[in-house]
């Protein structure tokens, strides 16, 4: 099994960083990051385990026929993992197409 992040989406959490720290989410540019770097390594290590849905159609801006599954980091906010599953060489490749929070997305799930 393998996960692949498209670089716009690479690029996304690299600006949430940046986005968390300067709306006042986090005190600490470094507690912003902790975050990020957090989410991310959840997203690579659950994601194959995670159960997951077929994306509504709205979605399919992102790619047709994906896929999402969902990551709670606090109380109040769940982030929603879009992504592809192909079969290569004999194993699962999730490619991540899209990532939003349920701030966001929610009203389309």
């Amino acid at each position: 099994m393998r996960v692949i992040i498209l670089p716009e989406v690479l690029d996304y959490l690299e600006e949430l960083v940046e986005v968390l720290y300067k709306k006042g989410y986090f005190s600490y540019e470094n507690s912003s990051l902790s975050y990020v770097v957090e989410l991310y390594d959840e997203i690579i290590a659950d994601l194959p385990s995670k159960l997951h849905k077929n994306a509504p159609q709205y979605f399919d801006k992102y790619g047709k026929g994906m896929k999402y599954a969902g990551f709670r980091k606090n109380k109040r906010t769940m982030w929603y993992v879009f992504f592809k599953i192909y079969r290569q060489n004999g194993e699962n490749v999730y490619l991540i197409r899209y990532i939003s929070n349920n701030h966001v997305v929610a009203q389309y799930l």
